[in-house]
């Protein structure tokens, strides 16, 4: 009942997260333990019945690329990720391209992060109203002049970064260093959709549903069944 629930809550986040352009969603795995004799220290057994634990993990499969014609509008095709400067001065790494550049002239996302370049964060004229060119590698012009080149990176094993709300994640260990794109190419005017599928989420919610329902009447059936045994062991002294 409890991984059933725990199923649940994955659910509603990818739900509440499928709007987020580039959003990855959450999958449930259970683990099959078989309940019973457990062995402890000293080789003895005890009836000690384990629960089936459950763990999640993020899906990086690309969503797909919706135009918008919008020229901060930007799609990753590929693997990579945005690197953002977060509030607190730290990196963080995303796939949400709905960009817009702030009263100083500086590339930001939804959130007010600063998306970074090649040489810190990217700078352009808030007086020129041209609209900008990125070209597939990152590089950014306004008025046909080059101002920066928008940072692609990419992580050997991107199911280990640590998601902290919003399509944001960081990298959570020392060894989570990140790459420069390789294999990753900007879309200007596209935006990726998030790669949830709410009809698939809804039958997943039905499915947590039922199980947990199931269990639940077991769990009723083996409660009333001790019930009665205790009532007819006390009639019987």
């Amino acid at each position: 009942m409890n991984a059933n629930n725990r199923w649940q809550d994955v659910i509603a986040q990818n739900l509440g997260a499928s709007p987020i352009p580039g959003a990855k969603k959450q999958e449930v795995s259970f683990a099959a333990i078989q309940a019973g004799l457990t062995p402890i220290a000293g080789g003895v057994a005890t009836n000690r019945v384990l629960l089936p634990t459950t763990s999640t993990s993020y899906s990086f499969q690309q969503g797909q690329l919706r135009p918008t014609n919008v020229p901060t509008d930007m799609a990753i095709d590929g693997p990579g990720f945005f690197e953002v400067q977060l509030p607190n001065g730290t990196k963080g790494y995303s796939r949400d391209g709905e960009l817009h550049t702030n009263a100083q002239g500086q590339l930001v996302t939804k959130q007010g992060y600063k998306v970074l370049g090649d040489s810190g964060p990217i700078q352009l004229d808030p007086s020129n109203h041209t609209p900008i060119a990125v070209a597939p590698s990152g590089e950014i012009s306004q008025g046909g002049e080059v101002k920066a080149r928008i940072r692609l990176v990419e992580f050997s094993q991107p199911q280990k970064l640590t998601s902290i709300g919003g399509g944001y994640y960081v990298a959570g260990s020392d060894q989570m260093t990140p790459a420069n794109a390789q294999t990753s190419a900007l879309r200007q005017g596209f935006l990726e959709e998030a790669n949830t599928s709410p009809m698939m989420e809804m039958s997943g919610l039905i499915t947590a549903m039922r199980g947990f329902e199931a269990n639940q009447k077991v769990m009723q059936m083996q409660d009333d069944r001790m019930g009665r045994v205790i009532t007819d062991l006390g009639a019987t002294t």
